[in-house]
C-alpha cells in the first residue's frame, strides 16, 4: 500500500475533549504517527463515551504520563527530541506550568513545532472558553437563528472543529518551513476570521450584520431555506444564470439581475416561496439539480449518512465518518482509538 502523505511525521498530543484531538486525528488519518500523552485518568473525553472518544482519537497511540512528576517530564523530553510537533489544548497557565511550550522544549529539539490551542490566545489568560461560549462572544450566535427569536447555535461544535483544522494547518505550515517554533491558535481568533465578509462589511463600510429569516444570505437573493409542500429546501442563487434556470422552472418572470433581486428582496422571496410551496423539497431538488441550480432538501444526519455510504468507515468496533481529505492512490488505515496507556508510560 502507498504510504500516506504524512508518513514519517511524528506528532505528540496533550489533548482534551475536542479541538486538539480533532486536529491530530486529521493528521493521523493522513498517515502521521500521533501519540496522545495522557494523565492517569486519561483524556476526560474517555468518560463521555466510547463512540465520542473514538470519533476524535482513532488511529493514535497512547502513553500514560504524569507531567507534574520528574519522570513524566524526563519522558516528555525524550519524546520531544524524536518528534516533529507537539499540539496542546489546555489553559495557557497549564501549558506553561507543564513545560509544553517551544521555549521549554527547544533545548531537546530546535526544530520541534509547538502548537498551543487555547480559548483566547496563549498570552490572554485562563478565562473559560468552551465552544458555545466562544460562539456567543464572537458574534456567531447573534447571527444565527430567526430574527424574531433568540440567538441560537448551529447544533454542533463549530468553534472547536474549525480551530482544530486551523491548528493542524499551522502545525504543518511550520513543519514545511523546516524551522521549529511556537504556534498560537485560539478559538476566538478563528471564529472572528470565519466571519470574514461580515466583518469586512462592518469594518470597511459600517454595515452591521443582521439575522435574517430562514438563514438568508446577506448579499444573494434568493439564498436561504424555503418551506415547500413537504419539508424545507435550501436554494442558493448566487448569480443570474442560476436565477434564469430556476425562475423558468418555477414559473417566475422578472428580476433578471442580481442587483434587482437584492433591491427587491421581499418581493422576490414572496414569489419564490409561493412557487416552492407547490411541490415537495425532494421533488424540487430532483427538478432543479439537473438544471445546475444549487439546491438541496433539508435532511437529517441519519438521512445524509444513508445517502453517502462511502463516508462511513470502520475503525475497530466503531463505525465513524471518514476523513474528508481524499488522496489519490491512497486510502487511510482507519485503526481503533488507543486504550489508555496502551503504548507505555513512565512506570513501564
Amino acid at each position: 500500500m502507498t504510504a500516506g502523505p504524512l508518513a514519517g511525521i511524528r506528532v505528540l498530543e496533550v489533548g482534551t475533549m475536542l479541538a486538539g484531538p480533532y486536529a491530530t486525528m486529521m493528521l493521523a488519518d493522513l498517515g502521521a504517527e500521533v501519540t496522545k500523552l495522557e494523565p492517569a485518568g486519561g483524556d476526560i473525553s474517555r468518560n463521555v463515551g466510547d463512540s465520542y472518544f473514538a470519533s476524535l482519537n482513532r488511529g493514535k497511540r497512547s502513553i500514560c504520563l504524569d507531567l507534574t512528576a520528574p519522570a513524566g517530564q524526563a519522558r516528555l523530553a525524550e519524546l520531544a527530541a524524536d518528534s516533529h510537533a507537539l499540539l496542546v489544548n489546555l489553559k495557557p497557565s497549564a501549558i506553561r506550568r507543564l513545560g509544553l511550550t517551544y521555549d521549554a522544549l527547544r533545548q531537546y529539539n530546535e526544530r520541534l513545532v509547538c502548537v498551543a490551542l487555547t480559548g483566547f490566545g496563549l498570552d490572554n489568560g485562563d478565562d473559560p472558553a468552551f465552544d458555545y461560549v466562544v460562539q456567543a462572544s464572537t458574534g456567531v450566535a447573534a447571527l444565527t437563528g430567526d430574527p424574531a427569536g433568540p440567538p441560537t447555535l448551529p447544533g454542533y461544535s463549530s468553534a472547536d472543529n474549525s480551530t482544530g483544522l486551523t491548528a493542524a494547518l499551522g502545525l504543518l505550515a511550520q513543519i514545511v518551513s523546516g524551522r521549529g517554533g511556537q504556534i498560537d491558535v485560539s478559538l476566538r481568533d478563528v471564529m472572528l476570521s470565519q466571519l470574514n465578509y461580515h466583518a469586512a462589511a462592518y469594518l470597511d463600510n459600517g454595515i452591521e450584520p443582521q439575522r435574517r429569516p430562514h438563514g438568508a444570505h446577506s448579499y444573494y437573493v434568493p439564498a436561504q431555506l424555503f418551506p415547500t409542500a413537504d419539508g424545507y429546501l435550501a436554494l442558493f442563487v448566487t448569480h443570474d444564470g442560476f436565477w434564469k434556470s430556476f425562475s423558468k422552472e418555477a414559473g417566475i418572470t422578472g428580476y433578471e439581475a442580481m442587483a434587482e433581486r437584492a433591491a427587491n428582496r421581499a418581493e422576490v422571496l414572496e414569489l419564490v416561496t409561493g412557487a416552492l410551496l407547490t411541490d415537495t423539497a425532494l421533488s424540487w431538488e430532483a427538478r432543479l439539480r439537473p438544471l445546475g441550480v444549487p439546491t438541496a432538501a433539508v435532511r437529517t444526519l441519519p438521512q445524509a449518512l444513508d445517502d453517502t455510504p462511502e463516508m462511513v468507515v470502520r475503525a475497530g468496533d466503531h463505525r465513524l465518518v471518514a476523513s474528508p481529505i481524499r488522496v489519490s492512490d491512497w486510502t487511510p488505515d482507519y485503526r481503533p482509538p488507543p486504550r489508555l496507556g496502551e503504548h507505555g508510560g513512565t512506570t513501564e
